[in-house]
């Protein structure tokens, strides 16, 4: 017997690798693809219908512009020097002011949007907005008013009746169970006009579902601009809204400008009152003194001295400028003559011979850097320039102290004569600089008064043309398309919903499973090898493979056959393969056999042993004799030659029937006459296969495993329980059979390889 475990040859899946697992998890579903068609079109006929019967809503937009100080224009406002009477918008507050409750209220009470009309049509309740030929008014409401609409129909032209009950007059206050109405014609009605349906709110329930469907934003942080959109199932009411509020928020800023007008002129003309007789006192005040003290014009004569000390002043500040300036360049050359690289300051010194030599100065100094980088300290070139540099600060030197002498003398002579300007200052009499006091005062209240004036006669024209600090760029205007409901949208989310309900099913159906149904399945939970696979065919013959038949199944079977010869080390060497599975009716019994058959087609001798003693069919299919059969074998009561019994139509391909059933097969198949048997079976025959019992039932399978080269567990898809491929994966590391492999049997369509699809163009099968 031939130990081949430490093989691990894996047979090739034809699967491709890009798409393996995309193809395990939607090929499951493709099965069902009538179920989609089917949900798919009852969800696109939803769709179809919600839309029908669905209101469209339109968008309504509108844009204002703000002049903003800060960020956009501004008008040029009176009394702009004071902050109280300059108003600065800031946009982010202006968007609350436009999104308030208190303009949508105007809004609300001047287009009367406390009630809305409707009007049946085959598609459901539209909502009318200047179509609808009543108007009601509602004075005084009782709560059974807002519960529900009221339905109007128009008996006569002259009358209305509601929730057809009572009739009552138009164009007139009329007391009714819903409260004190008033209901208006916009247009002649007649018993033939069309009902109309009345929906009453209160007041702060429509101001709030108003500003709800409101959107006001600026069209970008940096703009002043205020786009304003509002959501309506009617074009014409939303644009008759937006256009209300804008006109209501300009409305509100330029009552809110006037009243600022209003008390600016009022406190205008109070001060104007008080200044007035302010100036007029100070006039009286300086006739007064002048008169008295026979004054004519004295202010020339001590504004000409002002002038003179002013510019004697001005011209003393240079020359201590001037001394400060050579002070600090003699400190300079005397003090910090050992520095390299600076450079003296020169402020206000415009004398050419010293700025001259200043510059000669740095320049040798630059020179003196230059060669220090290159020569060394006894350089003859270096010591030159030093002696240059030691003349030139002499010389600098000796004019610092000509023009110190010089300056100091002019600085005396201006102090002189300042000194003298400041007495000739001080012998101006009294009385004159109190002429100069009360003419100051003067002047100061003749400029106030005149500047009064002024602004009295702007603000007056203000207040006559006062207008908004905003300017509508665009009025409102509506979307020439809906935008709700969008039927892409509604279509995409009803098919989603079509996909999703036959995918939920089957997922849960699946969910629900407890058998193998993929191949996946068996990969996930054990490490035993898959040899092949067989496909599923509702109507299959009990042996298929046969000389010249080319079915898929055939060649699937063929295709076991090639793998299972490559698990075998020495292509000579007798190979016994026992065949079992984890409960009855998973196909092992099938596959076997057939597998025994296709071996017999290399023209290699095969024998197959019906082993399951238990439930033996093998027999059955072939209408052999079973009086003699292995059970008597293994008691003792025939020979070989008694059970051996060819297979009809199969060159070298044999059988062997299970016998009488016997009392105790464990016990039968465990005795020693299997073994012989076995032997007797290695000498005539190539391939051995031992149809056995199932594992998870009874343990015969386990019983004979020793004696076979490699062991194939038959899976049949949607039959083998998931939990028994734990046991299997169990007896595979616990090496209780040799070179364990698995057959999966009834693959589906979706798992088993299409020879018919991938590869027809080049073979065909029957």
């Amino acid at each position: 017997m031939a130990d081949n475990s430490s093989h691990s040859y894996v047979p090739y899946q034809v699967v491709d690798s890009n798409d393996s697992a995309l193809r395990t998890h939607i090929l499951p579903y493709l099965r069902y693809w009538p179920w989609f068609v089917l949900s798919l079109g009852l969800a696109f006929a939803g769709a179809y219908v919600y839309l029908l019967y669905k209101q469209p809503v339109y968008r309504i937009q509108a844009s204002l512009l703000l002049q903003d100080e800060k960020r956009g224009n501004s008008q040029t406002n009176p009394l702009k020097e004071l902050e109280v009477y300059s108003p600065k918008k800031v946009v982010e507050n202006e968007l609350e002011v436009l999104k308030s409750s208190t303009l949508m209220a105007r809004v609300v009470n001047t287009l009367h949007l406390d009630t809305r009309y409707f009007r049946n049509t085959s598609f459901g309740k539209r909502e009318i907005y200047t179509e609808s030929p009543v108007w009601v008014l509602v004075e005084s409401a009782n709560p059974v008013l807002y519960q529900k609409p009221l339905a109007l129909s128009f008996p006569t032209a002259q009358s209305v009746r509601i929730d057809s009950g009572k009739t009552y007059p138009l164009n007139q206050r009329i007391e009714t169970p819903y409260g004190q109405l008033r209901i208006l014609t916009r247009q002649s009605v007649n018993s033939k006009t069309q009902p109309v349906l009345v929906q009453a709110m209160p007041e702060g329930a429509a101001v709030s579902m108003y500003v709800d469907n409101l959107k006001v934003e600026p069209t970008s942080k940096t703009s002043t601009v205020i786009r304003l959109s509002l959501e309506d199932a009617v074009p014409q009411k939303g644009e008759a809204i937006l256009n209300t509020l804008i006109n209501t928020y300009n409305q509100a800023a330029i009552t809110d400008k006037n009243k600022v007008v209003a008390s600016t002129l009022q406190f205008v003309e109070n001060r104007l009152r008080m200044v007035s007789g302010e100036l007029a006192s100070v006039e009286k005040n300086v006739e007064d003194y002048k008169s008295s003290l026979g004054i004519t014009d004295l202010s020339a004569q001590a504004t000409s001295f002002l002038q003179t000390t002013q510019q004697n002043d001005t011209q003393l500040n240079q020359v201590n400028i001037q001394l400060a300036t050579l002070n600090d360049l003699q400190d300079f050359i005397t003090t910090q003559s050992d520095k390299r690289g600076s450079t003296p300051a020169t402020v206000g010194l415009n004398d050419p011979i010293l700025l001259g030599e200043i510059n000669k100065l740095s320049e040798l100094e630059l020179k003196r850097d230059g060669l220090m980088q290159t020569t060394s300290e006894d350089n003859p070139m270096l010591q030159t320039i030093d002696n240059q540099i030691k003349a030139t600060k002499n010389n600098i030197s000796q004019n610092i102290k000509t023009m110190k002498s010089m300056l100091t003398s002019s600085k005396e002579q201006y102090v002189s004569k300042n000194e003298n300007l400041e007495s000739s200052i001080r012998t101006i009499p009294q009385k004159e600089r109190a002429l100069m006091n009360i003419t100051r005062q003067q002047t100061i209240k003749n400029n106030l008064y005149t500047y009064l004036l002024q602004k009295r006669e702007e603000m007056a024209v203000t207040f006559a043309t006062s207008v908004a600090d905003s300017r509508v760029i665009d009025a409102a205007k509506s979307s020439g398309f809906p935008v709700k409901p969008v039927g892409i949208v509604i279509y995409a989310l009803f098919g989603l919903v079509g996909l999703l309900v036959p995918t939920a099913a089957i997922a849960g159906k699946s969910s629900l499973n407890n058998r193998v149904t993929r191949r996946v399945d068996v990969e996930n939970m054990t490490q035993v090898p898959i040899l092949g696979e067989v496909m599923n065919k509702r109507h299959r013959d009990i042996l298929i493979v046969a000389p010249h038949q080319r079915s898929v199944i055939a060649e699937q079977i063929r295709s076991i056959r090639t793998n299972l010869q490559f698990g075998i080390g020495d292509a000579e060497e007798k190979q016994v393969m026992l065949f079992t599975s984890s409960m009855s009716g998973e196909g092992k019994s099938f596959v076997s056999l057939n597998l025994g058959a296709s071996l017999a087609l290399t023209g290699q001798p095969t024998v197959i042993l019906e082993m399951d003693l238990r439930m033996p069919r093998l027999h059955q299919l072939f209408d052999i004799d079973n009086t003699v059969g292995l059970s008597s074998y293994l008691n003792g009561e025939a020979t070989l030659a008694d059970i051996l019994k060819p297979v009809p139509g199969h060159p070298n391909y044999f059988i062997i029937p299970s016998g009488p059933l016997p009392p105790d097969p464990s016990e039968l198949l465990g005795g020693a006459n299997v073994k012989q048997l076995i032997d007797l079976l290695r000498n005539q025959f190539r391939y051995i296969l031992l149809d056995a019992p199932p594992i998870g039932i009874v343990t015969d399978a386990q019983v004979v495993a020793p004696y076979a080269d490699t062991t194939l567990f038959v899976i049949r898809h949607g039959v083998t329980p998931k939990h028994s491929l734990k046991l299997l994966d169990t007896l595979y590391r616990e090496q209780r059979f040799q070179n364990l492999r698995i057959i999966l049997n009834a693959v589906g369509g979706s798992e088993a390889y299409h020879y018919n699809d991938q590869i027809k163009n080049s073979y065909s099968y029957r």
